[in-house]
Parts: C-alpha cells; structure tokens; sequence
C-alpha cells in the first residue's frame, strides 16, 4: 500500500513539473528563433495582452465597483467644424452602451473645440468596425481666424484616410485578446508602422510620395482581416472616444506650451540689439559732455511746432518711429520728436541720435527717471497689478498719462507707441477740429474687424461700481497713434481721474493689467474718431490684414506679441519697418 501511494506521489509531482517547465521552454525556444527586432515586438504583444472576465479593461478609461463604466464625455469632429476656446462643466449623463447602463462622470475639459457629442445609441451599435473608425476624423483645432477652403479641404482628404487609417490600426493593437492570432496582430503593427515612415510629417496631398500610396493598400487589407477577429464594435468605439479624449488634451497642452514659449521669446531682447545697445553706451560715456547734447535745442519747447512722443527702451523701435515720422514729412524742419526712456537705456538711444539722425528736425531724449513727475512708489503700485508681464507693469508703459506734468509748455501732441511706423506725412492731424475732446483715437468697436475689442473683455462690469458709472457698449479705440489736446487734458484735470481710478484698481480686481482698459476709463467720453486709414493695427497678431490697407495707411502698428524686430514676428509684414529701419550695423 505504501508504494502504491509512493508512485501515485511521484507521478503527480511530475506532471505538475512538466506542467511548470514546459511554457518556459516554449517561450524560450521562440525568443531563440527570431530576431532581435522581432523579439522585441514579440514582448510588447505579451505585455499589452490582458485578462480580462466580464468586462474589457480599458487604459483609458476608469472602473468603479466593477460595475458602472465611468469616462470623459468625448467629441466628434467632423470636415469643416470650427473650433473656439471655451471651458465647459460636463455633467453626467446616461447612455446605453451594448445594453448595459454606463455614467460618464462630470469633467471640466478645457480645450479648443466646438462640444459636438458623439452619443451612443443603437445605431453605432450596428456598424462594424471600419465604418465607426472611419466616421471618427482626428485633426489639431483650427484658429477662429483660420479659413477652410472646400479646394483645400479635397486636396488634402488622401492624407486624413491615412491618418485615419494608423487611428483604427492602433485601436485593434489595443484590442488584441489573448487567443487572437498572433499574426494578424504582427502584421497589423509592421504596416502601420511602414505607413507611418513613410508619410513622415506630411500634411498636404501635395507633399505624399508614392511609396505612402503604395503601402495603404496593405494596411488597408490587413485591416480587413482585423475586423474579421476583433469584431467587438461597441468596445472599440469606447475605445475611440478614449484615444479622443487623450489627443485633445496632449492637443491642448501642445498649445499653452506654445503660447507660453511665444510670450517668453515676445520678453526677451535679441543677442544683436543687446550688444548694439551695450557698445552705444560705452560710446556715449566715452564722449565729452558738451559733445552729447542734442542739436535744435530752441525748438523742445515750442508750441508753434508739430511734437511727437513716443515712451521706449528699445533703440532699433524708437529710431525706427522717428526716422519714419521725419522721412514721410513734407516738412521736416516743422518737428519735434521726444523720445522719453529711462536711465538704463537713455545713453544708448541718445548716442544712437547722435550718430544716425542727420536731418532738420529736432530729436529730444529725456529720461523719465530724472523727471519729479512720477510718484515716488509708482513702481510698487504698478507691481500690484499682478501681472507677470513687464510690458504691463513697465513705468514707460504708464508714463503717458503724465504727458501734461511732462511737457508743460506744450498745447497738442502727437502719441506713438513704439511699434508703428509711419508711411505718410501727418501734418494733417494738426489741423483737426477736437471739438472739446482731449485724445483723438481710431475706433475698435466695429465688429468683424482685426482690431474689435469690447469694453466687457477688459473691464470688469459685474463690479458695481464700475457698471454704474461706464456702459459695456461703449465704443472702444486704440492707443499707437492718438492725437492729444494737452490743454483740455489739464482743464479737465485727467491726470488726477487716471491716479484716482489706479488707486482703486490695487484694491480690488477692475480691469484686466495693462495701459488701454485704464485709458478706456481715462478718457471716457473724452475721445474724437479717426479715420480708419490713420491707422491700421493688428500687424503683430494677425494675418488676415489686407495689403491694400496696410499700404494706404498713414501708420502701421505692429501691436501684439509678434514684434517684427524678433524672429517670431510674422514675416510678410516685416518688410514695411525694414525699409525704415536707419541702416547702423553692429557686429555680434
């Protein structure tokens, strides 16, 4: 009896051996045989298959309790929709999903999209696997400003099959089940990634080589065959909404990367006008100080002349400003230019002057710093505005609600920020009938336009005082070139309104960082309309402006991010402040 149950022993602990040794040996045997590329994509099939009972575990998607399938509220995008920003709460809703009740949970999605949902009802539970993948059209948002044409959107429409098509293949690769052969899943991975080498970073039709067309042909068939296996529609079209989902956001992350890398560059002083900067003011200190006064020192004061001011620490921008201003004019010996700028950079621009400016006019610098104009904590106030930009907390940005206590001795001027440029004589300005009003501004309030700014954008209306003492409809204008009746400005005493309303502003959040929203509130009811040619904006944020405008315009004005001075300004308007810019060279 004792050796019966010996062998009996013996035969089951070999068994449970073999049992043991013989998967080891298998897959042993087969990593021996293929190569090591092959190995590798042999791996990643074992590591991407799960087991799974009930339901299919989706990476994307979570589990609770193990019985409600709980995932974002997905969009579908389709040919010609245009995407807006917007932040939207998803609430949960309900939908029947192969029978089964499923809750998405409540996101808060930000991205730049129009909400089109995809909802699934019985209908989607009745197409098969490549028709759903092929409804789903993947594509990067477009800017509101960007236009779609219908020849451009056939031209391109091989390229989204194929985009498409790698879509729906690495949707089936995540769907792999464990007993699925092996080889429809291995020649399913080697053609996606064959037609992806071979469409690269193409986007156009145009641009697609034959042995991209030639290799869709394969995919597409093994495609077929993938249906045939993976046949579980309504578990790929979760799975589609998932990878949907995801896309946005990588979309959306993409986007502020963007947006922050261009406001950092939009901050930044290129290596060249640095170093031009740098030997200006060794240059400056180099010379005698009788040597560095400015010629035409009779005409600073003169009212019977035509002033111009512009407030910049930049030499090329504000050299650029003047030398247009005085090339454009029929009669140059009339002006007078005042370039206010601060300590750091009043040497620079004055040595520049003093080198490059050959003419009748009259050039004065003046340094805001050495002007007892300014409150003495104005810096510290402007901090409080919390923003993180310096050309909204920038002393020069502000300094121009001074203009009054800055040139006493003046009656009118002329106030240019430092990214215009000047195209046509503007004698004509002084001729203008104010009618009482103290600033004369071209207007931003026509809808449709580039330049159509509300009031509501920048100033906060839902505070009481602010919406009872200004009206949201009023219509919005432009600093850049505004024409100014300093006389009035002091009868009015707007200087004391400006230091009144920047006060309150510290205190409690009224309108967004910045010189305009303030001066909208300055200057309300204190403006007189401009003809739309005077002045033509939107040079350093869009790109839609008709060249017809931009040529019979009086001044240009680069305002935005996209300064044409840096490599990220828009390069198509760049030559109009070249052909101004005064030729000095600077090696680096």
């Amino acid at each position: 009896m004792n050796q019966i149950r010996r062998w009996q022993r013996i035969l089951f602990l070999s068994l449970l051996s073999i049992s043991v040794l013989a998967p080891l040996v298998f897959v042993s045997n087969r990593l021996k045989t293929i190569t090591p590329v092959g190995r590798r994509e042999f791996i990643e099939e074992l590591s991407n298959f799960r087991f799974r009972t009930n339901d299919l575990r989706l990476n994307a998607v979570e589990h609770e309790d193990g019985q409600a399938l709980k995932g974002p509220r997905l969009i579908l995008y389709k040919d010609g929709e245009e995407f807006n920003s917007s932040v939207k709460d998803e609430k949960e809703k309900t939908t029947n999903i192969d029978g089964n009740n499923h809750k998405y949970r409540e996101e808060k999605v930000l991205i730049d999209s129009q909400q089109t949902t995809l909802s699934s009802d019985s209908k989607d539970q009745n197409l098969t696997v490549k028709q759903l993948a092929n409804k789903t059209v993947f594509k990067p948002p477009l800017s509101k400003n960007t236009k779609v044409h219908q020849s451009d959107r056939a031209t391109d429409m091989k390229i989204k099959e194929i985009r498409d098509k790698i879509i729906q293949a690495k949707a089936y690769l995540n769907f792999a089940p464990p007993g699925s052969n092996s080889q429809i899943v291995k020649e399913l991975r080697t053609r996606m990634r064959e037609l992806e080498r071979a469409v690269g970073d193409v986007t156009k039709d145009k641009d697609l080589s034959k042995g991209a067309l030639r290799r869709l042909k394969p995919l597409e068939a093994t495609l077929y065959k993938a249906s045939r296996v993976f046949n579980n529609c309504p578990a790929i079209a979760t799975k589609l909404r998932a990878m949907n989902y995801n896309t946005e956001e990588l979309v959306q992350a993409q986007k502020n990367q963007a947006s922050f890398l261009m406001h950092l560059a939009a901050r930044t002083t290129p290596k060249g006008q640095h170093c031009l900067s740098m030997r200006l003011t060794s240059e400056y200190f180099a010379l005698d100080p009788e040597k560095r006064q400015m010629p035409n020192q009779e005409k600073f004061n003169d009212p019977s002349l035509n002033h111009y001011v512009v407030f910049s620490d930049n030499v090329l921008a504000s050299a650029v400003v003047a030398n247009s201003t005085i090339s454009s004019s029929k009669e140059p010996e009339k002006i007078v230019f005042h370039v206010v700028t601060d300590s750091l950079n009043y040497p620079a621009i004055s040595m520049w002057f003093l080198l490059n400016i050959q003419s009748v006019a009259a050039i004065q610098i003046l340094n805001i710093d050495d002007m007892d104009v300014l409150p003495s904590d104005y810096d510290q106030l402007l901090m409080k505005q919390n923003s993180n930009d310096p050309r909204f907390i920038s002393t020069l940005n502000h300094a121009r609600f001074y203009l009054p206590d800055i040139f006493p001795g003046l009656n009118k001027m002329v106030l240019f920020d430092h990214d215009v440029v000047v195209q046509r004589d503007l004698s004509r300005l002084w001729s203008i009938d104010m009618k009482g009003k103290v600033v004369g501004a071209v207007e931003t309030c026509k809808e449709g336009e580039p330049s159509f700014h509300l009031m509501s954008t920048f100033i906060n209306f839902s505070d009481a005082w602010v919406s009872g003492k200004f009206s949201p409809k009023a219509c919005t204008w432009a600093f850049g070139m505004n024409l100014v009746d300093l006389e009035e400005w002091r009868r009015r005493k707007l200087t004391s309104t400006y230091i009144k309303y920047f006060n309150m502003g510290t205190k409690r959040p009224l309108w967004k960082a910045g010189s305009l929203p303030i001066g909208w509130l300055t200057f309300y009811r204190q403006t007189i309309p401009l003809g739309k040619r005077w002045h033509v904006m939107g040079l350093g944020r869009e790109l839609g402006i008709k060249t017809v405008d931009i040529e019979q315009a009086a001044v240009i004005h680069y305002d935005g991010i996209m300064k044409p001075w840096l490599d990220i300004g828009i390069d198509k308007y760049k030559r109009y402040w070249n052909r101004s810019t005064v030729k000095f060279f600077v090696g680096t």
